[in-house]
């Protein structure tokens, strides 16, 4: 359906499979439907996680768990269906029978108009900085751009756990080092200890771990660069984390 679409491959940034309704994309900002009276079948489903995973969708196992899988080129597939249980514990998600994949970009130079609010002019170190902004709103391609331009001069350790923001081929900045599919909270200790950065930078911070590994960090001169969800400060601060 899409392939016979005059589209652009930097403008796709989310296709919605949903078993038995029509197939959904979003556009250069805008939501569409992919073909009169199509709709998803179970098969399209299966289909496209088994191409996404190069048919090795059981190495995803921990992944799909969570909610999603990450494949190459840092592209999110969430996934959703009927989950099963073992001791209160997630086991498998099986069928599996919506799927939101999102697709990733890079915007070279898009942090270039903050950089400068962003920086100390006494020291030229990055602030300590938290970027808030709805789902959708480009807060992983300002944080990757923004840790590109950093990491040209300054040492920036990034902790990457599920392999998005720098997937292979993207560029990160000369002295940028990427800590790849490890947990925030002991990643964030561990490129602490052992990669002596200037700045560390995360992700969607959304767990206590996460905060209280960043504080830890920024209680050794660290400086520190994340996302969070949130429609603003004030909406961040009624947050329990």
């Amino acid at each position: 359906q899409l392939l016979a679409l005059p589209l652009e491959a930097d403008g796709m940034e989310e296709v919605r499979l949903r078993v038995s309704a029509p197939l959904y994309y979003i556009y250069k900002n805008k939501e569409y439907t992919a073909g009169s009276g199509f709709r998803v079948s179970r098969e399209d489903v299966d289909e496209t996680l088994q191409c996404a995973a190069r048919s090795s969708l059981y190495a995803y196992g921990e992944e799909i768990r969570q909610g999603f899988l990450t494949v190459q080129g840092g592209h999110r597939i969430g996934v959703a269906g009927r989950t099963i249980l073992e001791n209160g514990h997630i086991k498998a998600i099986h069928p599996i029978t919506f799927l939101n994949v999102r697709f990733s970009h890079q915007m070279i130079g898009c942090a270039a108009k903050i950089r400068s609010i962003l920086t100390d002019s006494g020291t030229g170190s990055i602030r300590n900085t938290l970027l808030i902004a709805p789902p959708r709103c480009g807060k992983t391609t300002l944080l990757r751009d923004l840790i590109r331009q950093i990491g040209e001069k300054q040492c920036v350790s990034v902790v990457d756990e599920r392999g998005e923001l720098f997937p292979e081929g993207l560029e990160r900045g000369k002295k940028t080092d990427v800590l790849t599919g490890c947990p925030k909270s002991p990643g964030i200790d561990m490129v602490l200890r052992t990669m002596g950065p200037d700045c560390i930078a995360v992700d969607e911070i959304t767990a206590e771990a996460d905060a209280r590994a960043l504080l830890r960090a920024a209680n050794c001169g660290v400086r520190l660069l994340a996302t969070a969800h949130g429609t603003s400060a004030a909406d961040l601060r009624r947050r329990s984390v």
